[in-house]
């Protein structure tokens, strides 16, 4: 009986991977790459998502329980930039000390975009000296460059496993790629090649790649929710100058300011689209499928009704 019981614990230890690493990342994109990058290695109770409520990046505060969670992380992973600023704090406090942290506006380097003022465009004077555009994770070229990060990070980490992150990054990094293609062509063909965003512009490094141009009322990380009457007829005169039968709103707003413009247009018909910037995903929509190709896909399907 005794060798049997042994025999059965054998075999568990051989079907189950062993505990491999922690990881507690921020925001929604970046769970969604860990967890395609440790995709049988790390079970969800590894990884942890800190703003699965649909708080916004910009408004965010840590709890105690977030602040415990990061100090005891093998691996913590953040955007970076104003809106973290509280991350200094917390690695004040790190338990394990073997920890390893990434900061994604490090890892782009001279990639990382910075606000640009735009004609038109309320200025924030919160933001008076120049801010990096924290938006990194809107480009699909960055997440390629991030996710190699963040699988040799992790292969360094859990050497036993190694071969099957490095795997399982190129194979995501390929979809990622093949959506690429799919954006640069579908923007190529295009009857538009501009946007008018009635709200936040977080789409700055995904409207770069694509050579697309725009108009915004706010900065991508503004906390104005009003606009202003010179920016609401800048923005219908746009409307009525580029013949625009669209306009788009991010995830997580409301429709007061697009339906100001659009009631101070000349045809007053336009139709209000939808991007989503992944700034209100939750767990409840990860729990229903939601993945970042998945919202990087749908997103692809409003910006060709925009465009076309």
């Amino acid at each position: 009986m005794r060798k049997i019981f042994v025999l059965v614990c054998m075999l568990v230890s051989i079907a189950v991977p062993c505990y491999a690493a922690s990881v507690v990342t921020t925001i929604f994109p970046i769970y969604d790459w860990v967890r395609e990058i440790s995709a049988g290695v790390l079970n969800s109770s590894d990884i942890t998502l800190l703003l699965d409520n649909g708080v916004d990046l910009h408004s965010y505060q840590p709890s105690v329980d977030d602040m415990v969670k990061i100090s005891k992380a093998d691996v913590f992973i953040y955007v970076g930039g104003e809106s973290d600023e509280w991350v200094d704090d917390a690695l004040k406090n790190v338990v394990n000390k073997n920890q390893v942290v990434i900061n994604l506006l490090d890892v782009l380097g001279d990639k990382v975009k910075h606000e640009e003022i735009v004609e038109g465009r309320e200025h924030d004077h919160d933001h008076e000296e120049e801010e990096a555009d924290e938006h990194v994770w809107l480009s699909l070229r960055n997440a390629e460059i991030i996710c190699r990060k963040i699988c040799e990070v992790l292969a360094a980490k859990d050497h036993e496993h190694s071969e099957i992150y490095m795997s399982n990054t190129e194979n995501y990094i390929r979809e990622l790629s093949e959506l690429d293609s799919l954006y640069e062509t579908s923007i190529d063909k295009s009857v538009r090649k501009v946007l008018l965003f009635a709200d936040r512009f977080p789409f700055r490094y995904m409207i770069d790649d694509y050579g697309l141009k725009y108009y915004a009322a706010f900065s991508g990380c503004s906390a104005e929710s009003e606009a202003s009457f010179e920016t609401v007829i800048f923005l219908a005169d746009k409307v009525n100058e580029l013949g625009l039968p669209y306009m788009i709103m991010i995830d997580g707003t409301r429709h007061k300011i697009p339906e100001t413009i659009i009631a101070n247009t000349k045809a007053k018909n336009q139709r209000i689209l939808t991007l989503d910037s992944m700034q209100s995903a939750t767990m409840r929509d990860i729990q229903n499928g939601t993945t970042y190709l998945s919202v990087m896909r749908a997103n692809l399907d409003t910006l060709n009704k925009a465009l076309n």
